[in-house]
């Protein structure tokens, strides 16, 4: 079309008799330009009776776009002031109410007033006329090709455009009527083709349309390398993906309900009902929207669905209800141990302060004691007193930092700690939660458990307790820990500090009798299928059982022992006996064969230069005999039976304490360069060590060099000090049961040790004579037969040793940086 043509047809427009009030029908979704026909469906009802208006005139309507697609009712302020006056060529009134119109542009005008709104739109427009055709420059002319060529580039991509489009944009010159053409069928969004109509400037306006083609040309370019690149990708998963569609697709056609649709309502129906803190429930529907949002196939997907899953399961509001009844808590834990009398005493203050104090904080305990003394099932007699659920986890052999605090949810098959792990079995967050086997932990390059307990176990702290997959804060305030260890030794301090540590040992054989009676006989008889009519044990046959056939502090060998009667009497009952076998204490040996132990106290009289010592182990007390004998030489001394560095110590001390004290004992006083001494421990394999076995140590070798013989039936056990001074000791209650054990009369202590007999059983200090030494002066005469010793030079048993005799020196393993190295017994 030429620029005289143009011209002609505005000056025909503008003789067009174009009222000054027109009819305003809204449209939405597009926008119309001059000399554009397209049809439209009207269905309001002032839309419907705005076109009715028109028709019944010169059909002449003004169309503007309204700015918000949903607005089924816009007011003029939401409606844009420039618009286009249109001819209604055609009206179609469909069955359903709607009306189809066929419409095509005239020319741009601005409303500058609404009329009327009711029953339509009735608006005063202004016509806005371009400036007239110049001839045509070469920008022009330029810019003309460009956007025909950016145009026909675009086709070429994949942009649908009509071909009868594309055969008139051709012949188009006017750069006006080329910008509204182009612009009407590239699909530019509302706001942009309302920009465009708002250019009065054909060149400015063509200007703008040709930098619209430029960035459509390169999202068509980018969406097809994308496409290019996804289709050499192209594998099993997208093969599945496309079916999947297909098979959504199809679902939907039949009806079928929306697995996805359903499993995103679930977690949302799941995160309301989950009683969370307002910062988790937050967080938990921001995963959510994305997990809408995402593709199900989508790697993340996975992992958020999980994540998800464990947020709605944590029970961040779900707790039990104490059972605060003092009386029945109390009989449950006398029904379920016996003695304990101080850890259930502990129990029982907790509940009574929980009772008058309804929000505290949950204790920390910390059982300590030797294996099978009843740490792990004292917890779940806990549990059951409180009416709580209880949790164990075992830190036995656990290295790995993130056991505690998980792993971060970047990592592939990333859990939460064990912490949230076992309140998520618990289903409540205040359970009796029991960490066992505590000083057992490891560390290693993956960091430091014991470390990551610090803020678990500090009641400080532990109320935002932050896991590393969860990535929020949890409250452990509500939870009663209970810690196990064998030995309190190799627990870091931080985290011994933050616990109340409650110390269980050993059981006598008392309270042994009487809780094998009560627990251990009933529980095997039923676990081996027979019954109280098929065997009988007596007292004199447990106590057997205990003292010939286990040594232990605990009672898990005495369990095994008479599970091993109650088996063997369960097979002579299915062979078709049917007598009730009666076990006394002359025929365990049938059931169980000769003794494993015999009583070390079988020494028949006193005899010189051997001790009784007493020392801890980690499974409860143990005695230890210390030997010494003398004879002339050259002041050797040897030491054998696998003494650690401390225990020769010991010796080396207790040796100038007595040659500084020669003259009081009636040593000559050139015994000690003329006199070789030996000294040895027997269990010769066992290391032993420990600074408990100095009065031990000093005793043998005041009897053997004054050849005083010692009392059979007295233990004893105390550091000393060059100046002979007994200095406290630890294990006291362990080492005293023992000596009972052993079947002595008297036990030699230290002075400052005398406060911690009230830990020891009322039963067993009644059997015992305690003896408290604050120096050596104190523990010879009771120890030795006679003293002061006779005036008399020890006699040479054996002859003296032409080389010098070597000494057993015993290496002990190298310990790792911060860490105690525990061997055997320590005296």
């Amino acid at each position: 079309m030429s620029n005289k043509e143009r011209s002609m047809e505005k000056q025909e427009s503008e003789e067009l008799n174009i009222p000054e009030v027109l009819p305003l029908l809204p449209v939405r979704d597009v926008v119309v330009y001059p000399y554009m026909i397209l049809p439209l469906f009207v269905g309001r009802e002032i839309s419907i009776n705005a076109v009715d208006y028109a028709l019944s005139k010169d059909r002449m309507i003004f169309l503007a776009t309204q700015k918000e697609v949903g607005d089924e009712d816009p007011k003029p302020e939401a409606i844009y002031e420039i618009g286009t006056v249109a001819m209604i060529m055609r009206m179609l009134k469909l069955p359903d109410g709607r009306v189809k119109i066929l419409v095509q542009g005239l020319t741009k005008a601005r409303i500058s007033e609404y009329v009327a709104e009711k029953p339509f739109f009735s608006v005063r427009i202004e016509r806005i006329v371009e400036p007239a055709a110049q001839e045509t420059t070469l920008e022009a002319e330029a810019l003309i090709r460009t956007v025909k060529e950016e145009l026909a580039k675009i086709v070429a991509l994949g942009k649908a455009v009509s071909p009868e489009v594309m055969v008139i944009v051709d012949n188009m010159q006017d750069p006006g009527s080329l910008a509204d053409l182009v612009a009407s069928n590239i699909g530019l969004k509302v706001e942009e083709a309302q920009g465009l109509l708002e250019i009065t400037d054909p060149l400015e306006r063509l200007k703008r349309v040709n930098d619209f083609l430029n960035k459509e040309s390169e999202l068509l370019n980018m969406q097809a390398r994308i496409q290019s690149a996804a289709k050499e990708e192209m594998g099993k998963s997208q093969r599945e993906y496309y079916l999947r569609e297909q098979l959504r697709a199809i679902q939907q056609e039949l009806g079928e309900t929306d697995a996805r649709s359903e499993e995103i309502a679930e977690l949302r129906k799941n995160i309301e009902s989950a009683k969370m803190p307002p910062v988790v429930e937050k967080e938990a529907f921001k995963q959510l929207s994305r997990l809408e949002q995402m593709h199900p196939d989508a790697a993340e997907a996975g992992m958020l669905r999980t994540y998800l899953d464990w947020l709605v399961e944590i029970p961040w509001g779900k707790a039990t209800k104490d059972a605060l009844e003092i009386t029945r808590a109390q009989e449950i834990l006398d029904e379920d141990h016996y003695y304990l009398h101080k850890i259930k005493e502990r129990i029982l203050e907790f509940l009574a302060v929980r009772k008058l104090k309804k929000k505290m904080k949950g204790p920390i305990l910390c059982f300590v004691g030797p294996p099978g003394v009843g740490k792990t099932s004292l917890g779940k007699s806990i549990a059951r007193a409180m009416g709580r659920k209880f949790v164990r986890i075992s830190l036995g052999g656990v290295r790995d930092e993130a056991e505690i605090r998980g792993h971060r949810r970047t990592y592939v098959g990333a859990l939460p700690g064990r912490i949230i792990q076992g309140l998520k079995q618990a289903g409540s967050n205040n359970p009796v939660f029991m960490l066992d086997e505590l000083d057992k932990l490891g560390s290693d390059f993956r960091g430091d458990p014991s470390s990551a307990l610090l803020e678990v176990l500090d009641p400080e702290q532990n109320n935002s307790f932050s896991d590393h997959y969860i990535n929020l804060p949890f409250s452990l305030a509500n939870v009663m820990f209970i810690a196990t260890a064998n030995q309190i030794d190799t627990v870091p301090g931080p985290l011994r500090d933050r616990m109340e540590v409650i110390t269980l040992a050993g059981y006598t054989e008392e309270e042994k009798l009487e809780i094998t009676k009560r627990y251990l006989v009933p529980r095997q008889i039923k676990e081996n299928g027979i019954t109280d009519q098929d065997i009988v044990f007596s007292d004199e046959a447990i106590r057997t059982v205990i003292s010939k056939y286990t040594r232990e502090a605990g009672l898990r060998n005495l369990e095994r022992e008479i599970g091993s009667i109650c088996r063997k009497v369960a097979r002579k009952v299915a062979e078709g006996a049917k007598k009730q076998f009666v076990i006394t204490a002359g025929n365990v040996s049938k059931f169980l064969g000769p003794p494993k132990f015999l009583r070390e106290e079988e020494m028949e009289k006193n005899e010189v230069g051997v001790v009784t010592g007493l020392a801890w182990t980690p499974v409860g007390g143990e005695v230890l005999f210390v030997e010494a004998t003398v004879a002339k030489g050259k002041g050797m001394l040897t030491l054998t039976g696998q003494l650690g560095d401390v225990m020769k110590e010991s010796v080396q001390a207790a040796l100038s304490y007595i040659r500084s004290r020669g003259a009081d004992l009636k040593l000559p006083d050139d015994f000690y360069p003329n006199t070789d001494i030996h000294v040895h421990v027997p269990a010769g394999a066992i290391p032993k060590d420990g600074p408990s076995a100095g009065i031990t140590m000093a005793t043998a070798l005041v009897s053997a060099l004054t050849r005083t013989p010692v009392r059979k039936d007295v233990a004893m056990t105390g550091e000393i000090t060059l100046r002979g001074k007994v200095l406290p000791i630890g294990g006291l209650k362990e080492k005293i049961l023992a000596a009972a054990r052993l079947g002595v009369k008297t036990v030699i202590i230290p002075v400052q040790n005398k406060k911690d007999l009230e830990d020891v059983p009322k039963s067993i200090l009644k059997k015992l004579k305690i003896v408290t030494a604050a120096s050596l002066d104190e523990v010879l005469p009771v120890a030795l037969e006679k003293y002061p010793p006779a005036s008399e030079p020890p006699p040479a048993p054996i002859k003296p040793a032409k080389a010098k005799a070597p000494v057993h020196r015993v290496k002990r393993p190298a310990a790792a940086a911060g860490k105690r190295v525990t061997t055997g017994a320590k005296a």
